[in-house]
């Protein structure tokens, strides 16, 4: 319970909360779009998300700890996603050499021809989904506000 000294939290007003209110229901529901629009590749968004980056990824091979910060997910969860899609047969486990308790997470080649099949699909997804409802200009905007709004909760989380 608050104490009574405690300052009254600054409240959204009208245009704030529609404004908060109408990105939480927007971005819930296309992420919610996007990840059935894969159902049919058998991956989900957090499968697709891992795949995109160990394909971008030199020998298509991330560190552990480096692929989870990469897809902003706790390392319990990419250990569980990884289990997943090992049985797949998406992706592997390799130790690293030079860290006992470092393990890399690489692509197969069974991986590369899933995020090949699915890629073409997610792309048209995201454009209809998403792009083709923003003008050029709104494109350059949500692009510089989310770029603030990700480096400052980056910021935020180091200085923790």
């Amino acid at each position: 319970m608050p104490s009574e000294n405690a300052t009254a939290p600054a409240w959204l007003n009208p245009a704030e909360m529609k404004a908060w209110r109408s990105y939480i229901i927007a971005s819930r529901r296309l992420l919610e779009a996007l990840d059935i629009d894969l159902e049919g590749h058998d991956l989900s968004m957090p499968d697709y998300e891992i795949l995109a980056q160990l394909s971008d990824a030199p020998d298509r091979k991330l560190r552990m700890s480096e692929l989870a910060a990469i897809t902003l997910l706790s390392r319990s969860r990419l250990s569980h996603r990884m289990k997943v899609m090992e049985k797949a047969g998406w992706v592997k486990r390799e130790a690293c050499p030079s860290d006992k308790r470092g393990y890399f997470a690489v692509m197969t080649a069974k991986g590369w021809k899933a995020i090949v099949a699915a890629a073409p699909d997610h792309v048209e997804s995201v454009r209809t989904r998403f792009v083709d409802h923003l003008t050029k200009e709104d494109q350059a905007v949500l692009a510089r506000i989310f770029s603030r709004i990700e480096e400052s909760l980056r910021n935020e989380i180091k200085s923790e």
